[in-house]
């Protein structure tokens, strides 16, 4: 048996319309087919891969210390993802990996799960952090 790749993250939410309408709006998924489970959800797609799986609960679920630190993406057009993530007043920071110059912006869905999204280091664009007023 060989792993081929990561296939999704699933995230527990009482906040289901509005976790969808910020991995639709600021990430650019699209919700796509889902089996019919007994609870509600939404599978989020990424071209042809459902890579986030919205899982509806009754009460948000409290975590002292995440044991999954954060969920990530690789994107190309850095200059465009930072300013929808500004357009949505999203905070984010930059951090420029040493040694590998990949430019990986960290930000928080409305759950506060930590995400970051990781460009080549050809990616030009202003590197400054953002945090809203």
């Amino acid at each position: 048996m060989a792993l081929e790749r990561l296939d999704h993250a699933a995230v527990r939410t009482a906040n289901l319309e509005a976790m969808t309408r910020f991995y639709q709006a600021v990430l650019g998924l699209e919700p796509g087919p889902r089996p019919p489970f007994a609870f509600d959800g939404r599978w989020l797609y990424c071209k042809q891969q459902a890579v986030v799986h919205l899982i509806e609960v009754a009460e948000q679920p409290q975590t002292v210390a995440p044991r999954i630190e954060h969920i990530a993406f690789a994107g190309r057009g850095l200059r465009e993802f930072l300013q929808r993530l500004r357009d949505h007043g999203v905070a984010y920071s930059i951090t420029v990996l040493p040694e590998w110059e990949i430019r990986q912006v960290n930000f928080h869905d409305p759950d506060g799960n930590h995400l970051h999204c990781d460009f080549g280091a050809i990616e030009e664009a202003d590197l400054s952090d953002f945090a809203p007023e």
